[in-house]
């Protein structure tokens, strides 16, 4: 039991004086920039479903 004790104590130091944690203004701008990448890759993978499934069939089979 005290090795369970030790562990959660060293990890309450660990995390308290050893981690640097980023600043409010920093956090808000990486989290920005992974917001917009997301939205860029969904709308790239958006379209790249909507040109294999439905608009690429529809050329193919009209121009048969």
């Amino acid at each position: 039991m005290n090795k369970v004790i030790d562990y959660f104590r060293d990890s309450y130091i660990e995390l308290t004086q050893h981690v640097t944690w980023t600043n409010w203004t920093e956090l808000q701008r990486l989290t920005f920039i992974v917001i917009m990448s997301l939205i860029i890759i969904s709308l790239v993978i958006l379209l790249m479903d909507y040109i294999s499934s439905g608009f690429l069939i529809k050329v193919i089979y009209n121009n048969l």
